[in-house]
């Protein structure tokens, strides 16, 4: 096992858990689509002259055609659904458990691409799930939990899932940059005519906007994204999606850090049940490390 594979899920989860702090920067001054459609710009910029640079290679036209339906099911449709949602009312704890079934569709669907869900893994699914809802259950409601923002979280979630197996079924090797080019720019092709039609489009430049964007393209997308690409292509995407159970967690310190919210003793014994259940799923057995 290499240094990146050993920093890689850690890192993975400490950037992916800062994209709800960018959003709350961003939200009060720019529609969520229109913030999106500019990250997926500024993204497809960076990685385009990344790969002029390095001349890096491009992939083939099938793999193009796959690497775009992944990307626009992870980017366009799964962060655009729960930015929308939880702009239209859904609290974000909600929305935060509602995507955080992941791992448990993840783990149902894994045979589909060859992948075995031990009971070991399976228990240990479950009890992320239960941490995730201890962590998060006093910003729970359901007031707002349903109609169309309901709705929109439920097609976030059904989209990274579907995204994560496709990708991991038809297109696992590519070469990060180029790869991001083709997912980016089919997520803006998707997400732009969205924002045009949607909403009107206000987005204001302040520091906050700013800070907010530089951070999503240059550390959550640049970073956070290939980290994800990365520990699919060397990993099981069972224990890959398991981390994300994480995250909520993470975020939550990061809240209590920076805008003071409550961090109470619930939440705490939450992240330690989270912390065992994503240990059951990726930590493998000694015989299997030895075969």
């Amino acid at each position: 096992m290499t240094a990146l594979d050993r920093l890689a899920p850690p890192l993975f989860i400490f950037i992916w858990a800062t994209g709800y702090i960018a959003a709350k920067l961003a939200a009060p001054y720019a529609d969520p689509l229109t913030f999106l459609a500019w990250r997926y710009a500024g993204v497809v910029a960076l990685m385009l002259g990344l790969a002029l640079v390095a001349r890096a290679p491009w992939p083939a036209r099938r793999e193009m055609l796959h690497l775009a339906v992944a990307g626009i099911a992870i980017q366009a449709v799964y962060l655009g659904g729960v930015w929308v949602a939880i702009r239209q009312g859904l609290p974000a704890g909600t929305a935060a458990l509602i995507v955080n079934l992941q791992p448990v569709l993840v783990a149902a669907l894994a045979p589909l691409i060859g992948e075995r869900v031990t009971p070991r893994q399976w228990a240990g699914v479950a009890l992320g799930l239960a941490g995730v809802v201890l962590v998060i259950w006093h910003k729970l409601t359901l007031g707002a939990g349903f109609g169309p923002p309901l709705l929109l979280s439920v097609m976030a979630l059904l989209a990274i899932t579907g995204g994560t197996l496709y990708q991991k079924r038809f297109v696992p090797h590519f070469d990060l940059r180029t790869g991001q080019v083709v997912q980016f720019a089919a997520a803006l092709a998707v997400t732009l005519p969205a924002a045009w039609a949607l909403e009107p489009m206000r987005i204001e430049w302040n520091a906050d906007v700013l800070l907010a964007m530089a951070w999503s393209v240059l550390v959550l997308t640049a970073g956070g994204i290939s980290l994800m690409f990365y520990m699919l292509r060397h990993g099981r995407v069972t224990a890959v999606s398991s981390t994300m159970y994480l995250v909520p967690s993470v975020t939550a310190v990061m809240a209590w850090l920076l805008f003071g919210e409550t961090l109470g003793a619930q939440a705490i014994a939450g992240m330690g049940v989270t912390l065992l259940g994503v240990y059951l799923v990726v930590a493998r057995k000694r015989t299997e490390t030895a075969a």
